[in-house]
């Protein structure tokens, strides 16, 4: 009898155990603690397993488990949820974003996220927010004042050069630029300026090539600091690294449209330009006749000695101007003026050297549509940035789109492309340095204060010709030493044109919750047009150049790797 009693226990424990070993239909739907609404793309996993699901569009998730079975719930940058099954069918979960700050985790080499922590070496984030609020011409210049041991220096020109130094020059005659790494994939910064610009001594600033990076499609920048952070990178990155990683599409319900519109207008710093004298006017002194400071010259064939401004010269130590003193000027020589042969009154003018400069303006607009769902994501943005110069006749215009995808083919395989397009157009970029293309070189050095800017605009306009208020004489009007400054910026001016294309295709698979691979390959390609003229009837020969570069880079990485907390 106690045998048979023992034997129905036993049948009963094992019929119950047989019971609880039962699979069972769990679902639920996974919200955001910030919208309430579902969640596509969450990780339903049996904890210990590699079952599980991802919810779909609208958040829900359905998948066989067992009463023992834990369910873990997690998506990237929300807090990982356990949750035991039990008796349960119905399983819902609000998920809550995690609170990992920039400090706290960071991207670096090879685009890997580690916590800043664990790292051995330097390295600062910025968000993207930082770099796209003020609109700077390049990106790069954003970075001033935001990141220890890193030093901007901007050109001031339109398009101009953007110096970005980590750590102070390591070389006097090298290259001491930082590489520049976007989602990965080392980019050309390089400066093909001319040497005669580099050295002050004239031609154009064509700024650098990282400046065509979208600063709209920015999320963040870590800027990695000495040889150790950058090693993977080899010698390009012996002066240190700025890794961009740009804004990919969000896994959520519907499709999101961002669009900004930001326009401003830029003025020269008056605090930096000369303190003018007005005075006295043309001339180096008692040099010119029996007045000490202009020309006794029979300028209107009259027969007599007429006062003449000495035209050739360009410095303003001559005459007093006094009001009342009649003098044929520049302005007297020119058949094609309505001031042909007539005096003027010797004295200041009223449109000075500020008068050269206008205000600059930018109109920025960007649109970006980004979506997706339990299976990948896209975003897609435009952005079209148009700049006008201080100067006439200057402006940059580019245009760059910017597509970014990933798919999850299978719960380990998955794909991730990036790609960028940038064309960027700039005309009349400003002449620099010792050059007669430079005109403010010229007001801030050589220059008589006699004369007025405003008649050297209306006479180039009326003209078209090169009617310099520095002719070589009163029966010359060849330019002396410099041209009119509307002649050298409407006919004198430079043109250019860089057509880039960059990007990236990436698949990677997961092996175990420990072991991934990525395979990634990264392209930089870009063309270079650029042409500078002088005119005809300026003070330096005349002449065409066309200078055209392609330039190619491909890169290509296979990476293995492994992650594994042998203890806390």
């Amino acid at each position: 009898m106690k045998k048979m009693i023992g034997l129905f226990v036993f049948l009963i424990f094992m019929g119950t155990q047989v019971v609880t070993a039962q699979s069972k239909q769990i679902s639920g739907t996974i919200t955001s603690a910030e919208d309430g609404l579902g969640m596509p793309g969450v990780s339903v996993v049996i904890k210990g397993t590699t079952i599980g699901a991802s919810t779909n569009i609208d958040g829900q998730f359905s998948l066989e488990a067992k009463s023992s079975d834990v369910l873990l719930i997690s998506f990237v940058g929300m807090i990982t949820q356990e949750i035991t099954v039990g008796n349960k069918t119905v399983i819902n979960a609000v998920m809550e974003t995690e609170s990992i700050g920039m400090d706290e985790v960071v991207v670096t080499a090879l685009g890997i996220t580690k916590e800043k922590k664990s790292l051995g070496y330097a390295v600062q984030e910025v968000g993207g927010d930082d770099v796209s609020t003020a609109k700077d011409n390049s990106f790069i210049s954003s970075l001033s004042g935001r990141v220890s041991g890193l030093s901007i220096k901007k050109s001031g020109q339109i398009g101009g050069s953007v110096n970005a130094i980590i750590r102070g020059s390591n070389s006097f005659t090298g290259n001491n630029q930082a590489l520049f790494v976007v989602d990965g994939v080392p980019i050309s910064n390089s400066n093909t300026n001319t040497t005669d610009a580099s050295t002050n001594r004239g031609g154009y600033d064509y700024g650098n090539a990282a400046s065509d990076i979208d600063p709209e499609s920015i999320e963040s920048i870590s800027v990695l600091k000495g040889a150790t952070a950058s090693a993977l990178y080899g010698s390009d990155a012996a002066n240190g690294v700025i890794l961009i990683t740009t804004k990919r599409g969000k896994a959520k319900k519907g499709i999101g449209v961002t669009i900004n519109q930001s326009m401003s207008v830029t003025t020269y710093d008056k605090k930096t330009f000369p303190e003018y004298q007005y005075q006295y006017g043309a001339g180096y002194g008692a040099y010119y006749g029996s007045t000490g400071s202009f020309d006794d010259i029979d300028v209107d064939g009259d027969g007599t000695d007429d006062y003449a401004v000495p035209y050739y010269e360009d410095a303003s130590y001559g005459g007093a101007f006094d009001g009342s003193t009649q003098v044929f000027g520049w302005n007297s020589l020119y058949p094609e003026l309505d001031t042909y042969g007539q005096k003027s009154t010797w004295s200041a003018p009223d449109h000075g050297p500020s008068y050269i400069f206008k205000n600059g303006y930018s109109s920025v607009t960007s649109i970006a549509i980004d979506g997706g769902n339990e299976k990948g994501t896209f975003r897609m943005g435009y952005t079209n940035d148009d700049r006008t110069g201080i100067l006439e006749n200057s402006k940059i215009k580019k245009d760059i789109i910017d597509v970014s995808a990933s798919y999850n083919l299978t719960d380990k395989l998955k794909f991730d492309t990036k790609t960028t397009f940038n064309r960027t157009s700039g005309q009349g970029r400003y002449g620099t340095g010792y050059d007669a293309g430079n005109v403010v070189q010229m007001l801030r050095q050589w220059y008589q204060m006699n004369v007025d800017l405003k008649e050297q605009e209306n006479a180039y306009l009326l003209t078209k010709d090169n009617t310099t208020w520095n002719p070589q004489a009163y029966n010359d009007t060849d330019p002396n030493y410099w041209d009119n400054p509307y002649f050298t910026l409407y006919e004198n001016y430079e043109t250019d044109t860089r057509t880039r294309f960059f990007g990236k295709f990436q698949a990677s698979y997961e092996f175990n919750d420990n072991i991934n691979v990525v395979a990634r390959f990264g392209v930089d390609t870009y063309t270079d047009l650029r042409e500078e003229r002088t005119a005809i009837g300026s003070i330096d020969v005349s002449e065409y150049e066309k200078y055209e570069r392609t330039f190619q880079e491909y890169n290509n990485d296979f990476i293995v790797n492994f992650n594994k907390r042998f203890s806390d």
